[in-house]
C-alpha cells in the first residue's frame, strides 16, 4: 500500500507512521516525492486490510491507497518519477545516455587494459568485463575470478570508468562488491532469490538481465526481490529472449522498452550484442533501442574477437565500436540526450 502523507506532516507524525507499519509485520520505504512524501508498506497481502485502516486515521496521513500490481516497489503505482542511478560518479535514467562496453570475459592484463583505452576513447562512460563467467558447458573458460576483478580495478584506476561484472554465487557478493561498481545479475540468475536477496542488502547498484524465458512481470518481480531488501538501485537490462528464431543467438524484445518504462520507473538497458550474437547485427539494434527509449547499451567490445575466450562472433573491434557510437549520435539527440 501507498501512505500518502500531508505536506505539514511533522517528522514525529511520520515516524509515527512508520512505526506502527513495522508493528504489523510490514516494511516501509520511504519515498520524497516532489510536492509530497509518500511511504510504500510492504508486507503479507492478507493483514492489508485491517492496516490500512490503521494509517487512514493516523495524524499526518492524507490518504492510504492499496497497490495493486504484484511488483509494489519498482511499479510506477509507488514512484512514478523515472529513477536515476547513481554509478560512481555517473548516472543512468538520466538524460545521458549510459554506454557500457568491454569483453565478455576478462583475459589478461593487455586485453584488459587496451580494451579500455579503446572503449573509453570511443565515448563508452563504464567499463564491463567478466570475472566469474556462468557457461553452458562446464569445460568451457569460467573467467580468473578475483584476479580478474584486480584486472578491472586497475583498468578503472587507468581510466576512470566505473566496473560493471557479474556475480554468481550469494557467498561472492562481498568479495565482487569491493571491486565493482555495479554488480551484475546474469539472465541464467534472474531468479536465483538467494542470491537477488543478498543483493538487496548491499550498497551499490544492480544490473538485472532479463532471463531467456522470462516474461516481463517475472521480471520485475525479481527486481522486487532486490528492492525489498532495501537497495533501490536497480538497472533492468534486456538482453534476447529464447523464440523458435534460430537466425540470431536470441530474439531481442525490443517491445519490452516501451512496455518497461510504461510499468515501472527503474531505468532500462539493453543488451544487443546477446541478443543477436553476431556483431555486425549489435548496431541496428543498438540505434533501434535508443529510439524505442532505452537508458543505456551494454556493447560487447574486445582487440581480437577470433581469439577471443567466449562471445567472440558477436564482439565488436575497438573501430566497429567507434563507429557504432558515431552512428548512434543522431538517433541519441533525437531522442533529447546526449553521449
Amino acid at each position: 500500500m501507498i501512505v500518502v502523507l500531508k505536506a505539514d506532516t511533522s517528522p514525529e507524525e511520520v515516524q509515527a507512521v512508520k512505526d506502527k507499519i513495522k508493528e504489523n509485520g510490514f516494511t516501509p520505504h520511504e519515498i520524497q516525492g516532489v510536492e509530497r512524501k509518500v511511504i510504500g508498506a510492504v508486507g503479507d497481502e492478507h493483514f492489508k486490510d485491517h492496516l490500512m485502516e490503521v494509517l487512514d486515521s493516523m495524524p499526518g496521513v492524507e490518504d492510504v491507497i492499496p497497490i495493486l500490481k504484484p511488483y509494489k516497489l519498482a511499479g510506477r503505482e509507488i514512484k512514478n518519477a523515472n529513477s536515476v542511478i547513481e554509478c560512481d560518479g555517473f548516472a543512468i535514467g538520466g538524460d545521458r545516455l549510459a554506454l557500457i562496453a568491454g569483453p565478455c570475459s576478462v583475459e589478461s592484463h593487455d586485453q584488459m587494459m587496451a580494451t579500455a583505452s579503446s572503449v573509453k576513447h570511443a565515448g563508452a562512460n563504464m567499463l564491463r568485463g567478466g570475472a566469474f563467467k556462468p557457461r553452458t558447458s562446464p569445460y568451457s573458460f569460467q573467467g580468473l575470478e578475483e584476479e580478474g576483478l584486480k584486472l578491472l580495478k586497475e583498468a578503472k584506476e587507468s581510466t576512470g570508468l566505473p566496473i560493471v561484472t557479474e556475480v554468481m554465487n550469494p557467498g561472492d557478493v562481498e568479495l565482487v562488491a569491493r571491486y565493482a561498481d555495479v554488480l551484475q545479475v546474469g539472465a541464467r540468475n534472474v531468479q536465483n532469490f538467494s542470491l537477488l536477496k543478498e543483493l538487496g542488502k548491499v550498497s551499490k547498484p544492480v544490473l538485472l538481465k532479463r532471463g531467456m524465458m522470462t516474461t516481463i512481470k517475472e521480471f520485475l518481480m525479481s527486481a522486487e526481490y532486490i528492492l525489498s531488501e532495501g537497495n533501490k538501485d536497480v538497472i533492468l537490462c534486456e538482453r534476447g529472449i529464447r523464440t523458435f528464431e534460430t537466425a540470431t543467438r536470441n530474439t531481442l524484445d525490443i517491445a519490452c522498452v516501451p512496455v518497461l518504462k510504461r510499468e515501472t520507473h527503474l531505468p532500462v538497458v539493453i543488451d544487443p550484442s546477446h541478443a543477436t550474437g553476431h556483431w555486425d547485427l549489435v548496431e541496428p539494434m543498438a540505434r533501434a533501442a535508443v529510439a524505442a527509449g532505452a537508458d543505456g547499451l551494454m556493447i560487447e567490445v574486445h582487440p581480437d574477437p577470433v581469439n577471443a575466450f567466449s562471445d567472440g562472433p558477436q564482439s565488436l573491434k575497438p573501430s566497429k565500436f567507434v563507429r557504432l557510437v558515431e552512428n548512434i549520435r543522431p538517433f541519441v539527440q533525437l531522442m533529447g540526450r546526449t553521449l
